[in-house]
């Protein structure tokens, strides 16, 4: 039988290992998550949560909301429905960062992510560190593309591919 597995797009310098819950391969280290939508990770059987689980530790960087508001009452609240959300499944190294920005992302946000993902990657990173970011599959999703490409090779991490919503085959 055939297993699909992430792989990154850069060459590997730390051991793989197979985590045992959830069954593809991925590196026993720290990651910088980033999604557009808080959905990619909540919706069942979501790959960027299989991901997710490999690890010990993951900065999960969510660049828009899925609703818009005007308040900071609202923005508060749907900030802690994403938190309790993320707690149901279970994945305790998760600490989650939200960009409150429009969705669609306009051209103009690749600062501001970059910028974003560097405060998570750090000054010095460790050896270890990878970047996730959903699969190029999207063109409404460049900027993010645009961004992970300049983190990864900015800081010279490894780049692993989440199927995102529009690649998703859910059973």
């Amino acid at each position: 039988m055939l297993q699909m597995v992430a792989v990154p797009e850069m060459p590997v310098s730390e051991p793989m290992v197979v985590p045992a819950t959830v069954g593809s391969v991925v590196p026993a280290s720290r990651a910088v998550a980033v999604t557009v939508s808080p959905m990619e990770l909540l919706r069942p059987e979501s790959h960027l949560a299989e991901l997710i689980a490999g690890f010990a530790q993951v900065e999960l960087l969510v660049a828009a909301d899925d609703t818009q508001s005007d308040t900071d009452d609202d923005l508060d609240d749907l900030g802690e429905e994403l938190r309790a959300s993320a707690a149901r499944l279970e994945l305790p190294g998760l600490a989650l960062h939200r960009l409150g920005m429009p969705n669609p992302l306009p051209a103009t946000a690749e600062g501001d992510l970059v910028a974003a993902l560097s405060e998570l990657v750090g000054f010095d990173p460790e050896p270890g560190l990878y970047c996730l970011a959903p699969a190029p599959a999207d063109p409404a999703r460049s900027v993010v593309e645009r961004a992970v490409q300049r983190i990864a090779r900015v800081y010279g991490i490894p780049l692993l591919r989440y199927r995102g919503l529009e690649l998703a085959v859910v059973n």
